[in-house]
C-alpha cells in the first residue's frame, strides 16, 4: 500500500512539473513575442506622447502615497514581483478554486496594461512576470509609477490622472486635496464599481480601504483619515 501511494504521489509530482514547465515555456514565448514588437523604451515613449499625460511632479504626494499603499506597498523594495503577495494570492485562489486575487505589483500591472490583455490565464500571468523584470531593468521606479498612473482606467472615459481629476473634481491634479486624492486612488481597482458618479456609497467604502492601508503603512494618521471620511462627494463644480 505504501509503495502504491509513493508511486501515485511521484506520478502527480511529475505531472505537475510537466504542466508547470509547459506554462512557463508558453508564458516566456508570449513575453518574447510582445517585447519583440515593442521595447520597454518604445512603450514608455508612446505613453508619454498621450494627450493629458500627467507627470508625477503634477500629482500631490498624498495621492502617490495612497496609490502605493493600496496597490503595492513594497513597490520601492521589490524588483518587479512581490513574492509575499503572490503567495497570499495563491492561497486565496486555491481556497476559492478560481483566480480571485492576483498579487500583482504596480510593475506587473503596467506590463498587463501595455503589453497584454486582462485575460486571466496562467501563461499570460507568467509573461507578465517576465515583462515586469524587463521593465524594472529598463526604467526607474519613478518612471514606472508615472507610466502606470497614465495607463490606468479611472472610469467615465478617463485614462490619466489629469483627465480624472478634471472630470471628477474640476481641478488640476496638483490641486486635489486629501479627500479627493484618496478617493481617486481607489477607483482604478474597479472603475465601474468605484466611480463616485456611479456608486458614491461603494466609492466611499473603497476610499475607506485606501485610508486603512495608508494608516497601516504610516502614511496618514487615524485622526486625519476620520476627518477625510466625514466628507461627501459633491461632484465637479
Amino acid at each position: 500500500m505504501l509503495k502504491l501511494l509513493k508511486r501515485i504521489f511521484l506520478t502527480l509530482f511529475v505531472l505537475i512539473a510537466v504542466v508547470c514547465s509547459y506554462e512557463i515555456y508558453k508564458g516566456y514565448e508570449m513575453y518574447e513575442a510582445a517585447i519583440s514588437e515593442m521595447s520597454v523604451k518604445e512603450m514608455a515613449s508612446s505613453i508619454k506622447e498621450k494627450d493629458n499625460y500627467t507627470l508625477l511632479s503634477e500629482m500631490p504626494d498624498i495621492y502617490k502615497n495612497a496609490v502605493v499603499s493600496v496597490e503595492d506597498h513594497r513597490f520601492y523594495k521589490h524588483g518587479g514581483i512581490d513574492i509575499i503577495s503572490i503567495g497570499r494570492a495563491i492561497v486565496s485562489d486555491i481556497k476559492a478554486r478560481e483566480f480571485v486575487a492576483g498579487g500583482s505589483t504596480i510593475t506587473q500591472q503596467l506590463a498587463k496594461n501595455t503589453y497584454f490583455t486582462q485575460e486571466k490565464k496562467i501563461e499570460r500571468k507568467i509573461a507578465e512576470i517576465f515583462m515586469a523584470f524587463e521593465i524594472e531593468d529598463e526604467l526607474s521606479k519613478e518612471e514606472i509609477l508615472e507610466l502606470y498612473l497614465n495607463t490606468s482606467y479611472f472610469g467615465e472615459g478617463c485614462y490619466t490622472v489629469s483627465e480624472a481629476s478634471d472630470f471628477y473634481f474640476d481641478k488640476e491634479p496638483l490641486m486635489m486635496d486629501e479627500y479627493e486624492s484618496t478617493l481617486l486612488a481607489g477607483i482604478p481597482n474597479a472603475p465601474s464599481v468605484y466611480a463616485p458618479t456611479k456608486n458614491p456609497d461603494l466609492a466611499k467604502q473603497r476610499q475607506r480601504q485606501v485610508l486603512d492601508k495608508m494608516i497601516e503603512h504610516d502614511k496618514i494618521s487615524r485622526e486625519e483619515a476620520s476627518e477625510i471620511l466625514k466628507i461627501e462627494y459633491k461632484g465637479a463644480n
